[in-house]
């Protein structure tokens, strides 16, 4: 997936349609915010679908991984993590930078 600001768009698109027309897709930022993702047509709702054809791309390419089984993930032999009190409040009060 690929990220392009609106000016880089502009000037570039040419070669953006291209990687498109390639099935990739082009995700397009303002100001660092995405506002608009553009794809071939068709791919926006089978995609991503196991056993779509982007689906086996982004596999392949290692920008996904498949979901396992169900039941095939022991969960509760998972490790627990104990945070001191408080530990929540603090983080969120350092994302709010509050």
């Amino acid at each position: 997936m690929k990220t392009a600001g609106v000016r880089d768009l502009k000037a570039h698109l040419s070669g953006y349609l291209r990687d498109v027309a390639r099935g990739e897709v082009v995700l397009v930022t303002d100001r660092g915010r995405v506002v608009a993702e553009i794809r071939s047509p068709g791919a926006a709702g089978t995609a991503t679908l196991p056993g779509g054809p982007g689906f086996h791309r982004l596999v392949e390419r290692g920008l996904l991984r498949p979901a396992a089984a169900p039941g095939a993930v022991d969960w509760a032999a998972a490790p627990r993590i104990r945070l001191a009190r408080g530990t929540s409040q603090e983080l969120l009060d350092a994302e709010r930078a509050e």
